[in-house]
């Protein structure tokens, strides 16, 4: 059965759903910044993995670690673009590194060292791009609804 009335054409389809023109794909806009932000919560957590193996705690997150995708959000031009870009080349080293290790810890070997040195890997690459981010007032990254 066709759902879809005769007179509601692929145009109108495009335009109802907020795709950009001509791509077929999504214009997501506060989506993007979003998903960034599932990113890098994701990347909290895989860190917290990989100190677990490495036998540490990670310290609690601080105000620039949480506010990081906010700051990043409001941010323009370049500096946004790079601190995505590493963002995503962060999450592709601790996606191979966490499987390695996993691998590693499966097979019954210390996978201790091999994880601290990725958890020092990390926190130097979130540091880096903690240091991109916008200077925000006391009050944290400007949010709106």
């Amino acid at each position: 059965m066709n759902a879809i009335p005769p007179s509601f054409t692929r145009s109108d389809a495009a335009r109802s759903e907020g795709l950009l023109p001509g791509s077929g794909r999504a214009a997501f806009g506060q989506g993007a910044a979003n998903a960034m932000s599932m990113k890098w919560a994701a990347l909290q957590d895989a860190a917290g993995a990989v100190a677990a193996l490495a036998g540490c705690a990670l310290d609690r997150p601080g105000a620039e670690v949480r506010n990081f995708p906010a700051q990043i959000r409001n941010a323009s031009g370049w500096r946004r673009q790079q601190a995505e870009n590493g963002v995503t080349d962060l999450a592709a080293i601790m996606e191979a590194g966490l499987a390695a290790l996993l691998s590693v810890n499966a097979r019954g070997a210390d996978a201790a060292p091999a994880a601290s040195a990725l958890l020092r890997e990390f926190i130097a690459a979130r540091d880096a791009l903690l240091a991109m981010a916008p200077p925000s007032g006391a009050l944290g990254p400007h949010r709106s609804a």
